[in-house]
């Protein structure tokens, strides 16, 4: 675990909202110098902290549709790895977009992205099941999403219908 000073969370926090913003940006923010952003921000990669600069996508609003579904796993841990091993062999095929080791009635929670259901459905069926330590799995198809790390997909509307009272 790697212990982070104030300036390295601020940072993480302002590059989490907006990883656009710019070492002059975020040094204005901070009320700090441009190159102790540059090394704060290096080293923040160099630890692995900072793994990805990603972009959030609203694929309802373009053509190319994807199906996503959330698999819940139930598996039989590995004599000395748990279940390290198991998601390790998960996360590996390029379908995976996520694996979650979860509490509950389940184990893991795999997140795959598809073109479409028999894509999906063939992949829990071929690949997913067919691993030894696997028990069982139940498919969640996403139909819509309303918010995902923190952005909200469509902005909220106001009800515009005439009240009505008895």
């Amino acid at each position: 675990m790697i212990e982070l000073n104030d300036l390295k969370l601020k940072v993480l926090n302002l590059l989490k909202e907006d990883a656009r913003r710019t070492p002059a940006l975020l040094a204005t923010l901070l009320g700090t110098s441009e190159d102790e952003i540059k090394k704060a921000v290096s080293e923040l990669e160099k630890d692995n902290v900072i793994v990805k600069y990603a972009t959030v996508v609203n694929w309802e609003k373009v053509d190319d549709e994807k199906v996503t579904a959330l698999i819940e796993v139930q598996i039989s841990p590995e004599r000395g790895r748990g279940f390290e091993g198991i998601a390790e062999r998960i996360y590996l095929y390029p379908q995976v977009k996520s694996v979650y080791l979860m509490s509950g009635a389940y184990d893991l929670l795999v997140e795959i992205e598809g073109r479409n259901l028999r894509e999906v459905a063939n992949f829990v069926s071929e690949r997913l099941s067919t691993i030894d330590s696997v028990l069982s799995t139940k498919t969640n198809f996403i139909l819509k999403k309303y918010k995902q790390d923190g952005i909200i997909f469509e902005p909220h509307q106001e009800d515009k219908r005439l009240p009505i009272s008895p």
